[in-house]
């Protein structure tokens, strides 16, 4: 007869995916993860197969929180250049709210693993895309509407500013102050004409 699991798994990932943030894939061992969960070893492999099963569970449970509900809001239907200022003010404010305390775990994977695990390079991957596709959404239409200067491509201005998000949030681990990473913001965003 099967055991049955003793643990919330939702709980575990979230504390596991805090983990990751804070030390890394590499710098988190598994008992930092036990410890962070609360949950035995043994416990942890039979429910995610491994450190690294644990890690893209982390990696989904990541997107669902911060990935997802930004696209969300980038097809609410806001005006554009209203909603993508808002989009780059809430990165500035996530970063100095956290004070470098924790690291983005796309940024993190991007670094230490994505070329060498497939699996994690997936997951990035796919979060990127529906980001840079959802940014994309907004500038073509705001381009085609006379909102927004038509004369760069629209998925070239997204890849820009999905580019400058991660390397706000790159820089704000190392200097998490507002005015600097608001000015480098509103350079990108001065780039839509």
């Amino acid at each position: 007869m099967a055991r049955v699991r003793e643990f919330d798994t939702e709980t575990a990932v979230d504390a596991a995916m805090n983990a990751f943030r804070r030390k890394g894939y590499e710098g988190t061992s598994v008992q930092d993860l036990v410890d962070a969960t609360g949950v035995g070893r043994g416990s942890l492999y039979a429910a995610f197969g491994s450190k690294e099963g644990l890690y893209l569970a982390a990696m989904d449970r990541y997107r669902e929180r911060y990935a997802l509900p930004l696209v969300e809001l980038l097809h609410g239907g806001a005006p554009a250049r209203e909603l993508l200022r808002e989009v780059m003010l809430a990165t500035v404010d996530g970063i100095v709210r956290d004070g470098g305390r924790q690291a983005c775990l796309i940024v993190g994977a991007t670094t230490e693993r994505v070329s060498h695990d497939a699996d994690v390079a997936a997951h990035v991957r796919s979060t990127t895309t529906s980001l840079e596709d959802a940014l994309r959404d907004v500038i073509a239409e705001a381009q085609e509407d006379g909102l927004l200067s038509s004369a760069r491509d629209p998925r070239d201005l997204a890849r820009f500013l999905l580019v400058t998000m991660q390397g706000l949030k790159v820089m704000g681990g190392v200097n998490p102050d507002r005015a600097s990473l608001m000015a480098a913001a509103e350079a990108a965003l001065s780039v839509l004409g």
